[in-house]
């Protein structure tokens, strides 16, 4: 498992009984987590004495109960990329901390290659992986189907000082933008993808995991430049093993390009405490030119 350490802004405090407290800058909250099945470990003091609670709803989704007053969003800090965080009504807060693994992992790689580099990033939420990419001096192009998030990345640029970078951004279906790009004889030399367990695009169009991943990568191939660095996808899907994506990307980039995949969890450290929440899964594919030591 991948475990996101680093961060200064963000700490999870306390599990327990399907919840979890976690730290935002100077702002705590409390939100449930399918995955916690054992008791809390610490004082009651710590999961009672937040700014925020989130209350699932039997009915589906949820609310916020705000205990304590708490501005409409704020800002954390990974390094020199900066988050608006503000919690939504799907229990949310606009940054998924774990995620700084494949950050890391991204920045080095992109610097390391020496030359420019475009990304495709898409299913791209509120932006961490374009961030990440154009501070490492990659161009990007963002792609997500919701109108709010991509201004929400738009905002996440201008805070850490990228509004001049070369970001582009569209608010499309995924798959119907990389369809189209394939047409248009288009290119990248990375892409990211974050596909959601199920989905809709702004007119409407279906998204399944299930049925549409493999179509989705198979395509993405398609967009590979002649001398490409990676591929990364992401999955919050429960019961997704790590494996399902790395096999599709063994029978469509590894077919054409050769490369390297390698496969896992990502997860999060729970303070003074040897647990570690894990958070979903990952699978990478990476160009044998750019892994050191082979």
């Amino acid at each position: 498992m991948l475990v996101a350490r680093g961060w200064k802004d963000y700490q999870i405090l306390d599990t327990g009984y399907g919840e979890k407290v976690e730290q935002w800058g100077d702002i705590v909250l409390r939100r449930p987590d399918p995955q916690i099945i054992w008791p809390w470990q610490k004082s009651r003091e710590i999961r009672e004495n937040v700014h925020a609670y989130y209350h699932r709803s039997s009915r589906g989704g949820g609310r916020w109960e705000i205990l304590k007053k708490i501005p409409e969003s704020w800002v954390i800090s990974y390094g020199n990329l900066k988050f608006k965080v503000s919690p939504t009504g799907f229990k949310h807060t606009g940054v998924f901390p774990e995620q700084a693994v494949n950050w890391d992992w991204m920045t080095e790689k992109i610097k390391k290659s020496g030359r420019e580099i475009r990304v495709l990033n898409l299913f791209g939420y509120t932006g961490g992986a374009t961030l990440a990419c154009v501070s490492s001096g990659a161009s990007v192009c963002h792609v997500d189907a919701s109108k709010g998030v991509v201004s929400w990345c738009r905002e996440n640029a201008e805070l850490s000082g990228f509004a001049q970078r070369p970001i582009r951004y569209i608010v499309d279906d995924s798959m119907k933008f990389v369809e189209r790009e394939i047409r248009r004889g288009k290119t990248y030399d990375a892409i990211i993808t974050d596909p959601p367990s199920y989905g809709r695009g702004p007119k409407g169009e279906i998204w399944k995991i299930e049925d549409e991943m493999y179509k989705l990568l198979s395509e993405c191939a398609r967009l590979l430049s002649k001398d490409p660095l990676f591929v990364l996808v992401n999955s919050y899907t429960t019961g997704f093993s790590p494996y399902v994506p790395a096999n599709i990307m063994d029978m469509t980039f590894k077919k054409t390009a050769g490369g390297r995949i390698t496969a896992g969890e990502v997860g999060l450290p729970v303070r003074d405490s040897d647990i570690v929440l894990p958070c979903g899964v990952y699978a990478r594919w990476e160009n044998n030119r750019y892994i050191e030591n082979l």
